[in-house]
Protein backbone atom coordinates (compact mmCIF):
# COMPACT_ATOMS: atom_id res chain seq x y z
CA UNK A 1 0.00 0.00 0.00
CA UNK A 2 1.32 3.42 -0.93
CA UNK A 3 1.62 6.15 1.70
CA UNK A 4 -1.27 8.60 2.03
CA UNK A 5 -2.41 11.44 4.26
CA UNK A 6 -5.67 11.41 6.22
CA UNK A 7 -8.19 13.83 7.65
CA UNK A 8 -11.58 13.52 9.30
CA UNK A 9 -14.09 15.94 7.79
CA UNK A 10 -16.27 17.88 10.24
CA UNK A 11 -18.84 19.03 7.65
CA UNK A 12 -19.85 18.26 4.07
CA UNK A 13 -18.41 21.59 2.96
CA UNK A 14 -15.09 20.73 4.57
CA UNK A 15 -15.09 17.30 2.92
CA UNK A 16 -15.62 18.59 -0.63
CA UNK A 17 -13.19 21.47 -0.08
CA UNK A 18 -10.51 18.98 0.96
CA UNK A 19 -11.22 16.88 -2.13
CA UNK A 20 -10.78 19.95 -4.32
CA UNK A 21 -7.62 21.01 -2.49
CA UNK A 22 -5.69 17.72 -2.70
CA UNK A 23 -5.32 16.08 -6.13
CA UNK A 24 -6.02 12.35 -5.93
CA UNK A 25 -8.07 12.59 -2.73
CA UNK A 26 -10.76 10.00 -2.01
CA UNK A 27 -13.64 9.87 0.45
CA UNK A 28 -13.74 6.88 2.81
CA UNK A 29 -16.52 5.56 5.07
CA UNK A 30 -16.84 1.78 5.44
CA UNK A 31 -13.85 1.15 3.19
CA UNK A 32 -14.89 -2.43 2.42
CA UNK A 33 -13.88 -2.09 -1.24
CA UNK A 34 -11.47 0.85 -1.27
CA UNK A 35 -9.08 -0.54 1.33
CA UNK A 36 -8.78 -3.85 -0.51
CA UNK A 37 -7.94 -2.00 -3.71
CA UNK A 38 -5.40 0.16 -1.90
CA UNK A 39 -3.64 -2.93 -0.57
CA UNK A 40 -3.28 -4.19 -4.13
CA UNK A 41 -2.21 -0.70 -5.30
CA UNK A 42 -5.06 -0.62 -7.79
CA UNK A 43 -6.32 2.47 -5.96
CA UNK A 44 -3.53 4.82 -4.83
CA UNK A 45 -5.19 7.89 -3.30
CA UNK A 46 -2.80 10.56 -2.05
CA UNK A 47 -5.25 11.64 0.62
CA UNK A 48 -8.20 10.02 2.41
CA UNK A 49 -11.10 12.11 3.70
CA UNK A 50 -13.08 10.30 6.41
CA UNK A 51 -16.77 11.23 6.04
CA UNK A 52 -18.17 9.03 8.81
CA UNK A 53 -18.89 12.01 11.06
CA UNK A 54 -21.07 13.95 8.62
CA UNK A 55 -24.41 12.71 9.94
CA UNK A 56 -25.59 11.10 6.70
CA UNK A 57 -26.80 8.04 8.60
CA UNK A 58 -30.55 8.67 8.76
CA UNK A 59 -33.49 7.10 6.92
CA UNK A 60 -36.31 9.65 6.66
CA UNK A 61 -39.63 10.06 4.91
CA UNK A 62 -40.02 12.74 2.24
CA UNK A 63 -42.98 15.09 1.62
CA UNK A 64 -44.07 13.05 -1.42
CA UNK A 65 -44.26 9.84 0.66
CA UNK A 66 -40.88 8.66 -0.57
CA UNK A 67 -37.78 7.81 1.42
CA UNK A 68 -34.46 9.59 1.82
CA UNK A 69 -31.55 7.31 2.70
CA UNK A 70 -28.40 8.94 4.00
CA UNK A 71 -25.18 8.07 2.18
CA UNK A 72 -23.70 6.59 5.37
CA UNK A 73 -26.60 4.30 6.27
CA UNK A 74 -25.10 0.84 6.72
CA UNK A 75 -26.43 -1.95 4.52
CA UNK A 76 -27.59 -3.94 7.55
CA UNK A 77 -29.60 -1.03 8.92
CA UNK A 78 -31.15 -0.28 5.55
CA UNK A 79 -32.21 -3.88 4.98
CA UNK A 80 -33.76 -4.06 8.47
CA UNK A 81 -35.59 -0.73 8.33
CA UNK A 82 -39.34 -1.25 8.86
CA UNK A 83 -40.38 1.13 6.08
CA UNK A 84 -37.92 -0.40 3.60
CA UNK A 85 -39.10 -3.91 4.41
CA UNK A 86 -42.75 -2.91 4.02
CA UNK A 87 -42.71 -0.51 1.05
CA UNK A 88 -39.44 -1.26 -0.78
CA UNK A 89 -39.05 -4.97 -0.11
CA UNK A 90 -37.05 -5.63 -3.27
CA UNK A 91 -34.31 -3.38 -1.83
CA UNK A 92 -34.22 -5.18 1.51
CA UNK A 93 -34.04 -8.56 -0.23
CA UNK A 94 -31.28 -7.43 -2.56
CA UNK A 95 -29.18 -6.14 0.33
CA UNK A 96 -29.54 -9.39 2.25
CA UNK A 97 -28.39 -11.30 -0.83
CA UNK A 98 -25.13 -9.36 -0.91
CA UNK A 99 -21.78 -10.04 0.74
CA UNK A 100 -21.78 -11.31 4.35
CA UNK A 101 -23.33 -10.03 7.57
CA UNK A 102 -19.96 -8.67 8.69
CA UNK A 103 -19.52 -6.66 5.49
CA UNK A 104 -23.12 -5.43 5.51
CA UNK A 105 -22.55 -4.10 9.03
CA UNK A 106 -19.76 -1.89 7.68
CA UNK A 107 -20.68 -1.13 4.06
CA UNK A 108 -22.57 2.10 3.34
CA UNK A 109 -25.26 3.06 0.86
CA UNK A 110 -22.96 5.37 -1.12
CA UNK A 111 -20.08 2.91 -1.01
CA UNK A 112 -22.29 0.14 -2.35
CA UNK A 113 -23.21 2.27 -5.37
CA UNK A 114 -19.55 3.10 -5.96
CA UNK A 115 -18.01 -0.34 -5.55
CA UNK A 116 -15.81 -1.36 -8.43
CA UNK A 117 -15.97 -4.43 -10.62
CA UNK A 118 -14.80 -7.81 -9.35
CA UNK A 119 -13.35 -8.73 -12.75
CA UNK A 120 -10.27 -10.87 -11.99
CA UNK A 121 -8.28 -9.09 -14.70
CA UNK A 122 -8.99 -5.77 -12.99
CA UNK A 123 -7.63 -7.19 -9.73
CA UNK A 124 -4.54 -8.75 -11.34
CA UNK A 125 -2.09 -5.90 -11.87
CA UNK A 126 -0.03 -8.05 -14.24
CA UNK A 127 -2.93 -8.20 -16.69
CA UNK A 128 -4.05 -5.56 -19.18
CA UNK A 129 -7.11 -3.63 -18.01
CA UNK A 130 -8.46 -0.42 -19.52
CA UNK A 131 -10.47 0.21 -16.37
CA UNK A 132 -7.37 0.12 -14.17
CA UNK A 133 -4.90 1.54 -16.71
CA UNK A 134 -6.60 3.28 -19.64
CA UNK A 135 -5.19 2.28 -23.01
CA UNK A 136 -3.56 -0.93 -21.80
CA UNK A 137 -6.17 -3.26 -23.35
CA UNK A 138 -8.68 -5.74 -21.94
CA UNK A 139 -7.32 -9.17 -21.03
CA UNK A 140 -10.86 -10.42 -20.35
CA UNK A 141 -11.63 -10.19 -24.08
CA UNK A 142 -10.31 -13.46 -25.36
CA UNK A 143 -9.66 -14.63 -21.79
CA UNK A 144 -11.84 -16.35 -19.20
CA UNK A 145 -15.14 -14.49 -19.58
CA UNK A 146 -17.72 -16.67 -17.83
CA UNK A 147 -18.57 -13.97 -15.26
CA UNK A 148 -18.55 -11.08 -17.69
CA UNK A 149 -21.07 -8.84 -19.46
CA UNK A 150 -23.36 -10.07 -22.22
CA UNK A 151 -24.81 -6.66 -23.07
CA UNK A 152 -23.74 -3.03 -22.95
CA UNK A 153 -20.06 -3.97 -23.19
CA UNK A 154 -17.52 -2.53 -25.64
CA UNK A 155 -14.24 -3.38 -27.31
CA UNK A 156 -12.54 -1.71 -24.35
CA UNK A 157 -14.23 -3.53 -21.43
CA UNK A 158 -16.62 -6.43 -20.74
CA UNK A 159 -16.72 -6.13 -16.92
CA UNK A 160 -19.94 -6.22 -14.89
CA UNK A 161 -21.09 -4.08 -11.98
CA UNK A 162 -21.12 -6.14 -8.76
CA UNK A 163 -23.80 -4.42 -6.65
CA UNK A 164 -27.05 -6.15 -5.65
CA UNK A 165 -28.41 -3.01 -4.00
CA UNK A 166 -27.98 -0.91 -7.13
CA UNK A 167 -30.06 -3.36 -9.19
CA UNK A 168 -32.99 -3.00 -6.79
CA UNK A 169 -32.58 0.78 -6.71
CA UNK A 170 -32.68 0.85 -10.51
CA UNK A 171 -36.00 -0.99 -10.41
CA UNK A 172 -37.25 1.53 -7.84
CA UNK A 173 -36.18 4.60 -9.89
CA UNK A 174 -33.93 5.94 -7.14
CA UNK A 175 -32.02 9.20 -7.47
CA UNK A 176 -28.66 10.18 -5.98
CA UNK A 177 -28.15 13.49 -4.18
CA UNK A 178 -24.66 14.99 -4.23
CA UNK A 179 -22.58 18.01 -3.27
CA UNK A 180 -19.93 19.35 -5.64
CA UNK A 181 -16.61 20.88 -4.57
CA UNK A 182 -18.06 24.37 -5.15
CA UNK A 183 -20.88 23.60 -2.72
CA UNK A 184 -23.55 23.24 -5.42
CA UNK A 185 -25.99 20.36 -5.01
CA UNK A 186 -27.55 18.21 -7.68
CA UNK A 187 -29.71 15.11 -8.09
CA UNK A 188 -28.77 12.34 -10.53
CA UNK A 189 -31.33 9.72 -11.62
CA UNK A 190 -29.86 6.28 -11.04
CA UNK A 191 -30.50 5.48 -14.71
CA UNK A 192 -27.83 8.10 -15.52
CA UNK A 193 -25.53 7.49 -12.58
CA UNK A 194 -23.59 4.41 -13.73
CA UNK A 195 -21.88 4.61 -17.14
CA UNK A 196 -21.46 2.02 -19.87
CA UNK A 197 -17.79 1.44 -20.75
CA UNK A 198 -17.59 2.78 -24.31
CA UNK A 199 -14.01 3.87 -24.90
CA UNK A 200 -13.55 5.10 -21.30
CA UNK A 201 -14.33 2.21 -18.93
CA UNK A 202 -12.32 3.96 -16.21
CA UNK A 203 -15.14 6.56 -16.02
CA UNK A 204 -17.68 4.54 -14.08
CA UNK A 205 -20.19 7.09 -12.79
CA UNK A 206 -21.57 10.55 -13.53
CA UNK A 207 -19.79 11.99 -10.49
CA UNK A 208 -17.33 14.80 -11.07
CA UNK A 209 -13.94 14.75 -9.30
CA UNK A 210 -14.45 15.58 -5.62
CA UNK A 211 -18.26 15.26 -5.78
CA UNK A 212 -19.71 13.72 -2.62
CA UNK A 213 -22.83 11.53 -2.42
CA UNK A 214 -25.01 12.76 0.44
CA UNK A 215 -28.16 10.65 0.09
CA UNK A 216 -30.26 8.39 -2.09
CA UNK A 217 -33.91 9.23 -2.56
CA UNK A 218 -36.64 6.71 -3.37
CA UNK A 219 -39.95 7.93 -4.85
CA UNK A 220 -43.29 6.98 -3.35
CA UNK A 221 -43.76 3.20 -3.06
CA UNK A 222 -44.73 1.05 -6.00
CA UNK A 223 -47.31 -1.53 -5.03
CA UNK A 224 -47.20 -5.11 -6.22
CA UNK A 225 -45.07 -8.12 -5.41
CA UNK A 226 -41.37 -7.35 -4.82
CA UNK A 227 -38.96 -10.17 -5.67
CA UNK A 228 -35.17 -10.39 -5.85
CA UNK A 229 -33.54 -13.54 -7.19
CA UNK A 230 -29.77 -13.98 -7.34
CA UNK A 231 -28.14 -16.87 -9.21
CA UNK A 232 -24.53 -17.49 -8.18
CA UNK A 233 -21.94 -20.22 -7.94
CA UNK A 234 -22.38 -20.72 -4.20
CA UNK A 235 -25.11 -19.89 -1.73
CA UNK A 236 -23.37 -16.98 0.01
CA UNK A 237 -20.51 -14.51 -0.28
CA UNK A 238 -20.53 -14.67 -4.08
CA UNK A 239 -21.35 -12.18 -6.79
CA UNK A 240 -24.23 -12.74 -9.19
CA UNK A 241 -23.93 -14.59 -12.43
CA UNK A 242 -27.41 -13.19 -13.01
CA UNK A 243 -29.78 -11.37 -10.67
CA UNK A 244 -33.34 -10.16 -11.20
CA UNK A 245 -35.08 -7.37 -9.27
CA UNK A 246 -38.77 -7.29 -10.14
CA UNK A 247 -41.93 -5.53 -9.02
CA UNK A 248 -44.93 -7.32 -10.47
CA UNK A 249 -48.57 -6.17 -10.41
CA UNK A 250 -51.66 -8.38 -10.34
CA UNK A 251 -52.24 -7.87 -14.07
CA UNK A 252 -48.72 -9.08 -14.86
CA UNK A 253 -47.28 -5.65 -15.63
CA UNK A 254 -44.35 -4.33 -13.67
CA UNK A 255 -40.68 -3.45 -13.62
CA UNK A 256 -37.55 -5.54 -13.94
CA UNK A 257 -33.83 -4.79 -13.61
CA UNK A 258 -30.95 -7.21 -14.09
CA UNK A 259 -27.58 -7.61 -12.40
CA UNK A 260 -24.55 -9.61 -13.46
CA UNK A 261 -25.08 -8.98 -17.18
CA UNK A 262 -23.74 -5.48 -17.84
CA UNK A 263 -21.40 -2.74 -16.75
CA UNK A 264 -24.32 -1.16 -14.86
CA UNK A 265 -27.67 -2.35 -13.47
CA UNK A 266 -29.58 -3.23 -16.63
CA UNK A 267 -33.12 -2.02 -17.16
CA UNK A 268 -34.94 -1.38 -20.43
CA UNK A 269 -38.28 0.22 -19.64
CA UNK A 270 -39.67 -0.54 -23.10
CA UNK A 271 -39.04 -4.25 -22.51
CA UNK A 272 -41.33 -4.19 -19.47
CA UNK A 273 -44.34 -4.02 -21.77
CA UNK A 274 -43.61 -7.67 -22.51
CA UNK A 275 -43.91 -8.83 -18.88
CA UNK A 276 -47.56 -9.96 -19.20
CA UNK A 277 -46.46 -12.19 -22.10
CA UNK A 278 -43.92 -13.97 -19.93
CA UNK A 279 -40.20 -14.46 -19.37
CA UNK A 280 -39.23 -15.42 -22.93
CA UNK A 281 -40.69 -12.31 -24.55
CA UNK A 282 -39.34 -10.05 -21.82
CA UNK A 283 -35.84 -11.53 -22.00
CA UNK A 284 -35.80 -11.19 -25.78
CA UNK A 285 -36.58 -7.49 -25.38
CA UNK A 286 -34.22 -6.91 -22.44
CA UNK A 287 -31.26 -8.58 -24.14
CA UNK A 288 -32.07 -7.79 -27.77
CA UNK A 289 -28.55 -6.44 -28.37
CA UNK A 290 -26.69 -9.06 -26.35
CA UNK A 291 -23.20 -9.94 -27.52
CA UNK A 292 -22.16 -12.82 -25.24
CA UNK A 293 -18.90 -14.70 -25.50
CA UNK A 294 -18.79 -18.44 -26.04
CA UNK A 295 -18.13 -18.83 -22.30
CA UNK A 296 -21.02 -16.73 -20.99
CA UNK A 297 -23.73 -17.25 -23.60
CA UNK A 298 -25.52 -19.35 -20.96
CA UNK A 299 -26.37 -16.11 -19.14
CA UNK A 300 -29.04 -15.27 -21.72
CA UNK A 301 -30.86 -18.51 -20.95
CA UNK A 302 -30.19 -18.04 -17.25
CA UNK A 303 -31.86 -14.61 -17.32
CA UNK A 304 -34.95 -16.14 -18.91
CA UNK A 305 -35.14 -18.94 -16.37
CA UNK A 306 -34.50 -16.67 -13.40
CA UNK A 307 -37.12 -14.20 -14.63
CA UNK A 308 -39.59 -17.03 -15.18
CA UNK A 309 -39.05 -18.15 -11.57
CA UNK A 310 -39.51 -14.57 -10.36
CA UNK A 311 -42.77 -14.14 -12.29
CA UNK A 312 -44.06 -17.47 -11.03
CA UNK A 313 -43.21 -16.47 -7.48
CA UNK A 314 -44.79 -13.04 -7.88
CA UNK A 315 -48.05 -14.45 -9.19
CA UNK A 316 -48.37 -17.24 -6.63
Amino acid sequence: MKAFTYERAASPAQAVAAAARVPGARFIAGGTNLLDLMKLEIETPAHLIDVNGLGFDKIEGTPDNGLRIGALVRNTDLAANERVRRDYAVLSRALLAGASAQLRNKATTAGNLLQRTRCPYFYDTYQACNKRQPGSGCAAIGGVSRQHAVIGASDACIATHPSDMAVAMRALDASIETMRPDGARRTIPIADFHKLPGTTPNVETALQPGELITAVQLPSPVGGRHVYRKVRDRASYAFALVSVAAIVQRDGSGRVALGGVAHKPWRVEAAERELPRGARATTDALLADARPTAQNAFKVTLVERALDAVLTDARS
